[in-house]
């Protein structure tokens, strides 16, 4: 490995290019691009790399507010090192002198670009925090998709709070099958009125006490909600549709479910076979196409937690936000409503289905559950009340339905669920 390929810096400008240009998940391309850094450098790419990404529409106003003319379109790779120094100097708090000389050596020797980059990160290390003060951050943060989507349902109020808190790293949230107070004091977490546990991101998850014996498994607060709107289920048949990686499918064994969880990715499915494992919990696991899958035995309940656009996901998954379009949840959107009839096919009298999404986008929660009702009069909504979700009343809709955002409850994921009774075998 060359000098330039062990650098974490370097590394960081090699993921942002895989992520912006290639399109690739961020989460995909980390472990290959970082191989062969130490723990520390790749610790240091991954902060750099990441946190870019989450305040990617602020450091790009920051580098337009400096430039009488835009960098020319060839010039991608300095774009992206003035964009990781601009990040080491203002939200890593990295010294500036280690900040810029190390950044700079990263444009070529005898490259016109090199003064230019040194100049811009001395300018953001006199000025970026007053220039900062200068910019609507949650708007200039936010891809333009988004804010609009966003304001439309939510209204301009919430669409600000909405991208604010993207701003912050999600905390650990985690599920666990035994007494959530037992393991609150054992993690140092918190518990949250769901019933989750929460403590503060950082290390891993693995060298935690209990991970190894699988007494617990990480999941956000708002992907733990769905799989309890089915109530009691102890002995009863649950088809868990699009399972991986089966945070939802160890809710419903560990709650009495009998449950056959359903993925078409071979490769998703073994992923889930492992984390079962791990939770020393069982399961019927079948690789197969939601869509046409028929269950040898009618279940009693469907969870459908649907493929969708992840824009819930943002405090996570940053990248996100650069990855999708509009385009893609139209696309999606056809994708949720063709499952949903699939569902409500497999599903029998009196059986519940409860869909969802780690989605923000209306077109993939409330306006996908009431274009289901128009068009199936076998289903009817069942409200979900206060009490089955810990009393967060802030999570449910007018409609009966649940809607996370990422503000609430001092941040989760970005959710939506309904919770649906087949009424007739229609």
């Amino acid at each position: 490995m060359n000098a330039q390929s062990a650098n974490p810096r370097a590394a960081a400008v090699q993921l942002l290019k895989r992520v912006l240009q290639k399109h690739q998940l961020l989460e995909e391309v980390l472990d290959p691009t970082l191989k062969g850094l130490t723990p520390r450098d790749r610790a240091l790419a991954r902060a750099i790399v990441s946190t870019t990404i989450r305040h990617l529409g602020i450091i790009d106003t920051l580098i337009e507010m400096m430039l009488d003319r835009p960098l020319p379109e060839k010039a991608v790779d300095v774009r992206h090192i003035v964009r990781i120094g601009i990040t080491q100097i203002l939200y890593l708090k990295i010294p500036s002198h280690a900040a810029v000389h190390d950044t700079v050596k990263l444009v070529p020797d005898g490259s016109k670009h090199k003064g230019l980059v040194n100049a811009l990160l001395r300018r953001i290390d006199r000025e970026g925090e007053d220039m900062l003060q200068t910019i609507d951050i949650p708007r200039r943060n936010t891809p333009d998709w988004l804010w609009t989507a966003w304001e439309d349902q939510y209204g301009a109020e919430t669409a600000r709070k909405i991208a604010l808190a993207h701003l912050d790293e999600a905390a650990l949230d985690i599920s666990v099958k035994g007494s959530p107070e037992n393991w609150a004091e054992r993690l140092e977490a918190e518990i949250l009125p769901t019933g989750s546990l929460r403590r503060k991101s950082g290390g891993s998850p693995a060298d935690l006490p209990g991970f190894e014996a699988g007494e617990w498994w990480v999941q956000d607060s708002s992907a733990a909600l769905p799989a309890m709107l089915f109530g009691d289920i102890e002995g009863k048949l649950i088809l868990d549709l699009c399972a991986a990686p089966g945070g939802k499918t160890a809710q419903l064994v560990t709650a009495g479910a009998h449950v056959t969880a359903l993925d078409r990715s071979k490769s998703r499915i073994k992923r889930l076979e492992e984390n079962l494992q791990r939770l020393k919990l069982s399961a019927t696991l079948v690789v197969a196409d939601a869509e046409i899958y028929t269950p040898p035995e009618t279940p009693d309940g469907i969870l459908l937690d649907a493929p969708c656009s992840s824009t819930g996901t943002l405090r996570r998954h940053p990248d996100v936000a650069y990855l999708k379009s509009a385009a893609d949840v139209e696309k999606l959107g056809a994708l949720q409503a063709r499952l949903l009839d699939a569902a409500s096919r497999q599903l029998k009298p009196g059986g519940i289905l409860v869909y969802s999404v780690c989605s923000l986008q209306g077109a993939e929660g409330e306006q996908q559950i009431a274009a289901l009702l128009a068009r199936d009069q076998s289903l009817e909504r069942r409200g979900i009340e206060p009490n089955e979700i810990g009393g967060a009343t802030e999570l449910i809709t007018s409609d009966g339905d649940l809607r996370c955002l990422p503000f609430h409850l001092g941040g989760m994921d970005g959710f939506y669920a309904a919770r649906l009774v087949k009424i007739t075998s229609g």
